[in-house]
């Protein structure tokens, strides 16, 4: 029956400048919802669940079923500017398997950010380009990695990062602290942009 299995929401408010609130599903790292308000981003959890697990499936994924639309808060944490928040779940190292996975699903995620970009056919959100490249390179220096310094055009940039940020995780492994948290960040971020430009 809908609605009788519950399934948890991490929420992270103060995102662009607290202007956004982002949902996260906890059983799907990297499935979130950015909206005005958390009320929003909590109610549009079930549609873009059904769309994540689509789009995985599509491209030859095996990913959960779900059973209901309970979808629930469990924990709430602030972004501090460029600081995305992090959660207790991120604490928790995937197994080895969940982590392989994962980093198909941040592939997935960044190929569809270069079909994206590609068809936008000119880099157009400089910001959130900028943003993304930041964040991965962050994300890679706190697993350990040694980004390149920053070279070229933003789309260049990003690759870099990204290329980085993926280095730095298959060298950290499963076990690394942070593993969860950049993976969830790096394709929910991804995806959010590349559905940005694709709806323009």
């Amino acid at each position: 029956m809908a609605g009788t299995m519950p399934h948890a929401i991490f929420v992270e408010t103060g995102l662009d400048g607290g202007a956004s609130v982002a949902a996260y599903a906890a059983e799907l790292p990297g499935c979130a919802v950015f909206a005005p308000t958390d009320v929003e981003a909590a109610g549009e959890m079930p549609r873009r669940v059904a769309g994540f697990v689509d789009w995985l499936r599509a491209a030859g994924e095996e990913a959960p079923t779900f059973v209901g639309d309970n979808w629930y808060e469990v924990e709430r944490a602030v972004a501090m500017g460029a600081a995305r928040a992090s959660f207790s779940l991120d604490d928790l190292p995937p197994g080895v398997d969940e982590f392989e996975r994962y980093l198909r699903w941040l592939e997935l995620a960044r190929e569809a950010l270069a079909d994206a970009l590609d068809a936008a056919g000119e880099p157009g959100e400089a910001s959130a380009l900028a943003g993304i490249e930041a964040q991965d390179r962050a994300l890679a220096a706190q697993l350990g990695g040694a980004p390149p310094e920053p070279s070229g055009g933003p789309i260049d940039r990003l690759y870099a990062a990204r290329d980085a940020l993926t280095a730095a995780l298959h060298d950290a492994g499963a076990e690394a602290d942070g593993v969860r948290r950049a993976v969830r960040l790096a394709i929910a971020d991804d995806l959010r942009l590349a559905e940005k430009l694709q709806s323009r």
